[in-house]
């Protein structure tokens, strides 16, 4: 699953990416309301965590955005803001929020609310499918688990971040920069190896027990998950 947060305090910010990353989400942060209203309006996002008050538009006005839009009205956005009083919740809840927390927050509840709101938007029609397949591979987004051929797969949060970057861009090369940028959310180093050394634990769980690898180096450009003849 694919989550964008607009958050405009630093701290917080990158409190909240590193901590759903690890969840096992991809994570995009931005840090201002013009920014993040364009990100979610490009961008193929699952749910949008969303602060009351940011710099350039704030969060009502970027919320009420998204709602005139077609392809962001039905896009589920949980507000996070520090304003307490019912009546700023209600607004934000008749601005078009599907859910809303008070700073500050446990995490724990954060992680119970996204995943709430994500069962919620995959049981309405227009939903973004939660079970990814490629051939006799089986991710569940909203459970977080893999299957191949039945068999469960034991992925580290790191791991099901990499196969499902992967799975939702399969038959596309994705480089080492942008893995690293997408599941570790950093500049790519040359000097690190971070990338190889997961896709290789990765493939060791997702293809070496099976007959047909699915997970590919492309030589000089980076790996692809697909199906390939014999």
């Amino acid at each position: 699953m694919k989550l964008l947060v607009i958050e405009d305090e630093d701290k917080l910010g990158e409190y909240l990416r590193g901590g759903l990353t690890q969840e096992g989400f991809v994570v995009d942060l931005v840090r201002d309301g013009v920014d993040g209203l364009h990100q979610a309006s490009e961008g193929a996002y699952d749910l949008v965590l969303l602060d009351g008050v940011l710099p350039g538009i704030d969060g009502l006005a970027v919320l009420a955005a998204l709602r005139q839009q077609d392809h962001t009205r039905t896009l589920p956005v949980l507000m996070l803001t520090a304003r307490a009083e019912v009546e700023d919740r209600v607004r934000g809840l008749q601005a078009g929020a599907d859910d809303y927390l008070v700073k500050p927050f446990a995490f724990s509840e954060l992680v119970a609310r996204i995943q709430a709101l994500l069962r919620r938007a995959s049981a309405t029609p227009v939903a973004e499918a939660t079970v990814l397949k490629l051939a006799d591979l089986e991710v569940d987004l909203l459970r977080r688990k893999a299957h191949r051929a039945g068999q469960r797969l034991d992925l580290t949060p790191k791991e099901f971040s990499l196969l499902t970057l992967l799975l939702r861009r399969q038959g596309q090369v994705l480089s080492r920069t942008e893995l690293a940028e997408q599941v570790w959310d950093m500049n790519f180093d040359s000097g690190t190896n971070v990338v190889e050394v997961a896709v290789r634990r990765l493939r060791t769980k997702l293809d070496r027990p099976f007959d047909a690898p699915l997970l590919h180096t492309v030589r000089g450009m980076g790996y692809v998950l697909e199906t390939r003849e014999a």
